[in-house]
């Protein structure tokens, strides 16, 4: 897969969506210099070439009622093709798993998990961690706080 090259504008353009996507074109026009017809182009050709995949909304899980969060790393038994697959088709069914990586490193692959408490995370380790194909070890460190999260950084050129 080829990179896409950004100007100057593109670039402001991706900024100020990350910041905040639901900016009005209008709006958004305005905050890049750009005329609305322009900018909208511009967006359109962005989430044509896939450099802009989706819009999202960035949900409070406390405010959910999802208090706790896990990074959960787990080391298989092998690497083969068929193992992985495997893992990361039962890794599905977990309940209020966030996100999958696969990773190179001392850990096969890191799980972001969402759980309301301490003992529901025991329920999902007990009924679903521990019934994943090929794992040879799991190791759960609890997110004390976020610190910081954003988008990608996109350096003005």
């Amino acid at each position: 897969m080829s990179q896409i090259e950004l100007d100057r504008t593109d670039r402001a353009i991706i900024t100020a969506l990350q910041e905040n996507a639901r900016l009005s074109n209008v709006e958004l026009s305005n905050a890049v210099n750009l005329s609305a017809s322009a900018c909208l182009r511009r967006v359109a050709n962005l989430e044509k070439t896939g450099v802009i995949s989706g819009y999202h909304a960035e949900l409070n899980n406390q405010q959910l009622g999802y208090d706790v969060i896990i990074l959960v790393q787990v080391t298989l038994d092998g690497q083969s093709a068929k193992t992985l697959s495997e893992f990361e088709q039962a890794v599905l069914n977990i309940p209020n798993l966030m996100a999958c990586f696969l990773m190179a490193g001392a850990k096969d692959y890191i799980l972001r998990i969402a759980a309301k408490d301490v003992s529901d995370y025991g329920e999902i380790h007990t009924h679903y961690l521990s019934a994943l194909p090929h794992v040879r070890s799991i190791e759960s460190n609890f997110v004390l706080r976020t610190v910081v999260t954003r988008g990608l950084p996109v350096r003005l050129i």
